[in-house]
């Protein structure tokens, strides 16, 4: 998440009068050399260690190729959304491209391509007994049966067949099942990478760095997320996993157990990258393991391509999850971003309406929706200043007693019908908001690359600054006119002037569609509050006709 909207959430908080959050830093991860892997990792041999599941139910074995197949170079599995290439050295996934996605990276052109040319996926290890055998380095014969592609290598007396194919229904999903032969009846670990990271398709390279992680899904004792972009570390993680995820900033790649109630993935591996000039890690190193019984059979799925909730969710295992919307305010942004981001999709598909308008639709509707709230604030405030010459005095006759000032100003507020936090309400509101519109355009692939105007891309910083200019002037217009008829307050004065300079600086590099949003739901702010300021000033005027009785 980024730090400086973390600022401007506590400078606006802060503002409110409302208790500051505090948070620990979690204790450093200790360390640990990249061969723990495999110790970590369960052996069906001894299935009594700790973290690991019971296979599921055995894969349907592989047919073998014949010995005299042609060993092509690559074959590709391909669909209308989805193209996986697999090689024939090591039988890894060496290219996946998005037809329908395109690729933004300044200077590149065409469609989204994700795995990097220095790198591969789904590379098999295996750890038998102390020996472990690289079949991520040997040739394999490769062809295509039907809708299935079946690999065959062999590396001394072991022999590895695998057949990976596409899931009915299921865009972006492949199945893959695999037999070892010549075990002998032992068990063995196979260790599956998940490469090191993905390819850079986006304008804002750094911004997707930034964005680069790890998440995984516990099933027992409880369900658990993780994410760590942690740069030069390596760390070990116990399992079981139901699934192991890399993701960047709108692109995820998720090894998942063929059943969740038996999560079979063992462990994993995360080696960060090196650390650049800006902190940021361009590389992530990703493997798990998973336990291969005396049959020699295994079997796990790849969810590779977009993390679009609308293919993520009929998966059924919580995979929508692992982009950290919200980080500590998770339990109440969360659920936000996930209605905003379904009632702007509603929108955009329904109403026919480009996500730039329907952004200026959405500050329109949430400040209508305030305004009731509003006006029973600005009562609040006007009840308040009545009863200020009260509170006054007794703040004057208890000073030394507390506890009893305390009784005396709840009596008063009581009394006069005050409640002395409503006008704070309607500048709390817009809170979760704002927070959730900032992880949905951080998370949200659909608006990705979506023009208005002159902005190119909403979720990209305006090059022109347009937006949080006026976002800015707006905010300062909307806080002068608020204490237009208030008594004068030279603290509020003065963050009249501080918070709007403050804020333009802050949220000039975040996304212009999140700008765009503030700047509108300030405009649109500004008659409500010249309304609002008549009918305080009417308000005002009736109590004092009425002699300042009870409100």
């Amino acid at each position: 998440m980024d730090r400086r909207f973390l600022l401007a959430v506590g400078l606006m908080v802060a503002v409110l009068v409302v208790p500051p959050l505090f948070m620990k830093r979690p204790a450093p991860k200790r360390p640990v050399a990249a061969d723990t892997l495999a110790a970590r990792g369960p052996v069906p041999e001894a299935p009594a260690n700790a973290g690991v599941a019971a296979p599921a139910a055995a894969a349907p074995a592989v047919p073998v190729l014949a010995a005299a197949a042609r060993t092509d170079d690559t074959v590709t599995l391909g669909r209308r959304d989805a193209a996986y290439r697999f090689s024939a050295r090591g039988a890894a996934l060496e290219q996946a491209t998005f037809p329908r996605l395109r690729n933004y990276r300044p200077g590149e052109r065409g469609m989204v391509q994700l795995v990097r040319s220095d790198d591969r996926m789904l590379a098999h290890r295996l750890v038998v007994g102390a020996d472990t055998v690289r079949f991520d380095s040997v040739p394999f014969a490769i062809g295509r049966l039907g809708d299935t592609l079946r690999m065959t290598g062999r590396s001394g007396a072991l022999t590895e067949s695998i057949a990976v194919s596409e899931v009915p229904g299921r865009p972006y999903l492949l199945d893959i099942r695999g037999e070892l032969s010549g075990l002998d009846g032992r068990g063995a670990l196979l260790i599956l990478g998940l490469g090191n990271g993905f390819a850079n398709v986006e304008a804002d390279s750094l911004d997707n760095y930034r964005h680069y992680g790890v998440a995984v899904r516990r099933t027992t004792p409880d369900n658990h997320y993780f994410r760590s972009v942690d740069s030069g570390v390596t760390q070990a993680l116990d399992g079981p996993f139901d699934w192991v995820a890399v993701k960047s900033k709108y692109f995820i790649g998720a090894l998942l157990s063929p059943d969740s109630t038996q999560p079979q993935l063992g462990g994993a591996i995360l080696v960060g990258g090196r650390r650049t000039g800006r902190g940021i890690a361009p590389t992530l190193g990703t493997s798990t393991t998973m336990a291969v019984g005396p049959d020699g059979r295994f079997h796990y799925q790849l969810y590779l391509g977009p993390a679009m909730p609308d293919a993520l969710r009929p998966l059924g295992r919580d995979l929508d999850r692992a982009s950290p919307y919200g980080w500590i305010f998770r339990p109440i942004v969360m659920p936000v971003a996930v209605w905003i981001t379904r009632l702007f999709l509603w929108m955009h598909e329904h109403l026919h309406l480009s996500y730039g308008f329907v952004l200026v639709v959405f500050g329109v509707m949430v400040r209508l929706l305030l305004w009731p709230l509003n006006q029973r604030a600005m009562k609040s405030q006007v009840a308040m200043m009545a009863v200020q010459p009260i509170l006054k005095d007794l703040q004057t006759r208890y000073k030394n007693d507390q506890q009893k000032l305390q009784a005396e100003m709840m009596k008063v507020y009581k009394e006069h019908h005050v409640n002395p936090l409503g006008g704070c309400l309607p500048l709390l509101l817009p809170m979760p908001i704002l927070l959730a519109l900032f992880f949905v355009f951080a998370n949200t692939i659909e608006l990705r690359g979506a023009p208005f105007l002159w902005l190119p891309d909403l979720s990209l910083r305006d090059p022109l600054f347009v937006t949080p200019v006026v976002m800015g002037l707006s905010m300062f217009a909307l806080s002068k006119l608020s204490q237009s008829g208030m008594p004068p307050n030279p603290q509020a004065k003065t963050m009249t002037y501080v918070m709007p300079v403050m804020m333009t600086v802050l949220f000039v590099n975040f996304a212009s569609g999140l700008n765009l949003y503030y700047a509108v739901s300030n405009l649109v702010s500004l008659p409500q509050q010249y309304l609002i300021n008549k009918a305080r000033l009417a308000e005002i005027s009736r109590r004092q006709v009425s002699g300042g009785g009870k409100g």
